[in-house]
């Protein structure tokens, strides 16, 4: 085995390796948003990052907005506007 050969594994490794860390991180990203924003479903929005890792991150783009979305407060009952 060369060091090239050497080289080249060393490369591979580290591609694979980062690629995986990039996934990862970006299936927390949104739970990590919720979380920060004190969102109301922050466990909820978690999960649904964590389940488009496994469909491909085909719906991760709506994850990541429902991250964003502000609840609105609930009216109360004798507040008629």
């Amino acid at each position: 085995m060369s060091a090239l050969d050497i080289f080249a594994w060393i490369v591979l490794i580290v591609l694979v390796l980062s690629t995986v860390a990039v996934i990862v991180f970006l299936a927390m990203l949104p739970g990590i948003i919720a979380k920060k924003r004190n969102h109301p479903w922050a466990q909820g929005v978690s999960v649904a990052g964590w389940v488009t890792l496994f469909l491909g991150f085909a719906l991760w783009p709506v994850v990541l907005i429902w991250a964003y979305v502000d609840v609105p407060a609930p009216r109360r009952a004798g507040n008629a506007s």
